[in-house]
């Protein structure tokens, strides 16, 4: 499915902003709960986001040497961030309300037998 990794950085902003600040094992181990979809997030996926991320000041990183374990990046939201955020929420919302439409309708739509019998075969395969 193209560019789903876009679809992680809401999911960052959002685990930021309810937990304050976190590290990046720990948003990788809490991804899964607030994904859009079944597919696996990988955790290059979300590194290259969360550097994107910070890139366009939505998030901010420092080093966590405090402990007995090596260093660790320790993330943040900004303001922009939690603007940022609001603006996916409202995005995402209308792309909710427009695919519960789509599957309405798709739903109700009377089933007709194709021209070519094997179209939805193929499309099928094509899918998975």
């Amino acid at each position: 499915m193209g560019n789903l990794y876009r679809f992680v950085e809401p999911v960052i902003l959002f685990l930021l902003q309810e937990k304050g600040r976190s590290y990046g094992y720990e948003l990788a181990s809490e991804l899964h709960q607030h994904a859009f979809t079944d597919s696996e997030v990988e955790v290059a996926a979300l590194y290259k986001t969360l550097r994107q991320l910070e890139k366009n000041d939505c998030v901010t990183s420092s080093w966590d040497v405090g402990g007995s374990g090596p260093a660790r990046h320790v993330y943040s939201l900004t303001p922009h961030g939690e603007e940022h955020l609001a603006e996916w929420v409202i995005v995402l919302d209308h792309m909710a309300k427009a695919m519960t439409r789509f599957v309405r309708k798709a739903g109700a739509a009377p089933k007709r037998r194709s021209r070519s019998a094997g179209a939805a075969t193929a499309v099928s395969r094509h899918v998975d």
